[in-house]
């Protein structure tokens, strides 16, 4: 008896299966097969499209106080249904329950912010020297694309529909093919709460098929992506082909400095956290670690001991503060950077395996907490992104010191200042080169605060009113208003 495909899409307003090739997931605890499903194809893509316009045609004649409403009754619909969000997403991605259900509620604090822009997108009345009324008002793309990550799948779904939404569109969005599922049943919950058919559309499959038609679709005006730089280029090509903007969101390699006079207890705990929480695969990990050099024996220390003390273990249970890495490819990876480390001469101070301590079956892509010292910041695990839970501990001596080496890579996204000193922690963090610093903290993230890097870290930003800008275009509009107005050839025409 052949097994049931997955209805691995949602599509005007309709669960369906791909239409292309089959994709297999592997259960990134066992590494054993977890389910396999179809490619969405090209066809599918195109449906998605259609529907999108549609819905967004019938969102943008609502009131813009009714949109905000039907975004509020959206998120309430999630009420009752957080359990199996979290529970879904946990098998798929290999995170912790624990952290799921935090993404959850994450996810219908978006829609609950972003409700309340829906009918605060003022325009603007500008004094030009002329007979005319010019105001300006912001307008949708009308409909949007965006491609989501493996690492947190339910989180920047939520993230990117929410803003864009709020500020008009309608969106066809491609999670990674990776983690497909946990999108469609939050598409599916928003839409049965009160938004438009069609108004979401989520087709899964991979870049080379799925993503393909969809970054180089005529139906889609703006192009959004969360995921590697490398990815990113890729991305942003399809969109200047087409001479259709993009927003990118990309990698990072963020530095998490560490003075002398800091509260070593609050910083060990915070370094600890940057980069051992989802098992260090998240774009803004704090994965270096960059010390000054009279504590750097006794925080490398801390930190060793604290790693070893953290539950690595199946993500289904409760006490599991960190699972495996999600994938195998992403797993060979971070392995390959830390042999690769080891032949430069650095060293492992504690972690670089896996865990003595997991259950028999778990046998997937599990890596201990690893803390790797006697680091150069010429050596690739220095200065790429290893995304997993290593992290790489570097010494200073000066303020000026740290500031250079913090700087010293092509990624720009996050950064951390660790210090007593007020007017030292706010001069550190204006020379950082990062979109997001915090100082005496670590990885606190909010739907208010925008969100997004410099160089290889991307360009645009989310999250944020600045988040909800990124969705709109601004459109001029000039009334006459003299009653014999002066219409001449060339600019500049009016009783001015």
């Amino acid at each position: 008896m052949q097994a049931e495909v997955p209805l691995s899409n949602w599509v005007d307003g309709e669960l369906l299966a791909g239409q292309g090739e089959a994709i297999e997931l592997l259960d990134p605890v066992t590494g054993l097969p977890l389910v396999a499903y179809r490619d969405a194809g090209s066809a599918l893509v195109e449906s998605a499209v259609e529907a999108a316009t549609r819905g967004q045609q019938e969102w943008m004649a609502l009131t813009a106080s009714e949109r905000g409403r039907r975004m509020t009754a959206a998120a309430g619909a999630l009420r009752g249904h957080e359990e199996t969000l979290a529970r879904l997403e946990s098998v798929v991605a290999g995170k912790p329950v624990r952290d799921c259900r935090g993404e959850v509620n994450k996810v219908r604090e978006m829609f609950e912010y972003y409700a309340g822009w829906c009918d605060k997108q003022h325009g603007e009345v500008i004094p030009v020297p002329t007979s005319h009324l010019n105001y300006v008002r912001p307008v949708p793309y009308g409909v949007v694309g965006q491609i989501t990550p493996w690492n947190a799948p339910m989180f920047t779904c939520g993230w990117q529909l929410a803003p864009a939404l709020a500020a008009g569109n309608g969106v066809v969005l491609k999670p990674s093919e990776m983690t497909p599922f946990s999108s469609v049943v939050l598409a599916m919950l928003l839409e049965n709460g009160g938004l438009p058919r069609g108004l979401i559309n989520i087709v899964n499959g991979v870049g080379a098929t799925t993503g393909a038609a969809l970054t180089g679709h005529a139906g889609i005006s703006k192009l959004v992506f969360v995921g590697s730089p490398e990815s990113g280029r890729r991305i942003a090509q399809a969109g200047a082909a087409r001479l259709v903007p993009s927003v990118l969101e990309l990698g990072g390699k963020s530095a998490n400095i560490v003075f002398a006079d800091a509260r070593l207890d609050d910083a060990v705990a915070g370094a600890q956290a940057a980069i051992f929480a989802a098992a260090g695969q998240s774009c803004v990990a704090g994965s270096r670690l960059l010390v000054q050099r009279e504590v750097l024996d006794v925080v490398c220390e801390r930190l060793a001991r604290a790693a070893g003390e953290i539950t690595v273990g199946l993500p289904d249970d409760d006490a599991t503060l960190m699972g495996p890495v999600q994938n195998a490819r992403q797993y060979q990876h971070i392995t390959a950077m830390l042999e690769a480390a080891r032949q430069q001469g650095a060293r492992v101070l504690c972690g670089g395996s896996r865990p003595d301590t997991l259950p028999q079956d778990a046998r997937g892509y599990y890596l201990a907490p690893t803390v790797v010292v006697d680091v150069t910041p010429d050596m690739a695990i220095a200065q790429e992104e290893v995304f997993g839970p290593v992290v790489v501990v570097m010494p200073f001596d000066t303020e000026e010191d740290a500031v250079q080496l913090a700087n010293a890579t092509r990624f720009g996204l996050a950064g951390a200042v660790w210090t007593q000193d007020p007017a030292r922690a706010h001069r550190v963090a204006a020379r950082l080169r990062a979109g997001t610093v915090w100082i005496n903290s670590y990885k606190a993230i909010n739907v208010m605060s925008p969100f997004g890097g410099f160089g290889d870290s991307g360009f645009g930003r989310s999250s944020g009113v600045e988040g909800l800008k990124e969705y709109t275009v601004a459109q001029s509009v000039w009334v006459e208003t003299a009653t014999s107005a002066s219409v001449a050839m060339g600019y500049g025409n009016g009783v001015g």
